[in-house]
């Protein structure tokens, strides 16, 4: 096995029915942008009737018909926000626990401290985010994921991942390995990814990589080093 392989981001879920919610953070290969993507997937009607809003800077999983929803509480939420010279990203309302957190003076790591996995059993489904901070035309990133220790839910794990942004390279962390009944959780470390110099290449790389079913919506995010310009895309499954 070579450790420092790096893969293209595609490669990690072609031919995967199902690998759940995904972040990928990283630097593009010319080392000019920090990049920041999250895509959601879905199997139930529930979880299908979704689509990712932009309000403000930030991004919100909402209902795509009101009337259609069965229970928010799990999939409705901001997924990523900004703070200062932060970005937030992640797959559940911890968005907002490590936005209050860092405005509280804590890290990303203690504003976790207070959360756990999902309340899904069986599948207890992970709560995974990342950070990304911007300093003196660079910046560095952490990611994390709370997942139960055991089938039962008896207790939370925590894993923490702290990295400097290196062109061309970036990480990959998302919520199950496969499909499944339960849902096999992620195991490991975040997966070493490619990050491309256009936004373009790796939304559509995402977007085509995940299974044509169960996708539901994408967001990219690129953030100049040099100037601060921030472009984004959106491609949501509902309209």
């Amino acid at each position: 096995m070579d450790t420092y392989k790096i893969y293209d981001p595609a490669e990690r879920i072609r031919g995967n029915p199902y690998v759940g919610r995904g972040i990928v953070i990283g630097k593009s290969a010319d080392g000019k942008k920090a990049a920041a993507a999250y895509f959601i997937m879905g199997r139930s009607a529930n979880s299908r009737n979704r689509v990712f809003t932009e309000r403000d800077g930030a991004v919100f999983t909402e209902p795509f018909d009101a009337a259609k929803v069965e229970d928010p509480s799990l999939i409705i939420y901001a997924a990523v926000r900004a703070y200062e010279n932060k970005l937030i990203v992640t797959n559940g309302d911890q968005t907002d626990t490590i936005y209050e957190g860092l405005r509280a003076g804590k890290s990303f790591y203690e504003a976790l401290e207070s959360r756990a996995f999902e309340p899904d059993a069986p599948n207890l489904t992970p709560r995974i985010s990342g950070m990304l901070t911007f300093a003196d035309g660079d910046f560095s990133y952490q990611m994390s994921i709370l997942k139960s220790i055991d089938a039962a839910g008896s207790g939370c794990a925590r894993y923490g991942f702290s990295y400097p942004a290196r062109a061309g390279l970036g990480h990959f962390i998302h919520t199950y390995m496969t499909d499944g009944d339960p849902l096999p959780t992620f195991c490991g470390e975040p997966e070493r990814v490619a990050i491309p110099n256009g936004i373009d290449a790796l939304t559509d790389a995402l977007w085509n990589a995940l299974d044509e079913e169960n996708r539901i919506a994408l967001y990219v995010r690129y953030t100049d080093l040099a100037t601060g310009e921030v472009e984004t895309r959106r491609i949501n499954k509902n309209g």
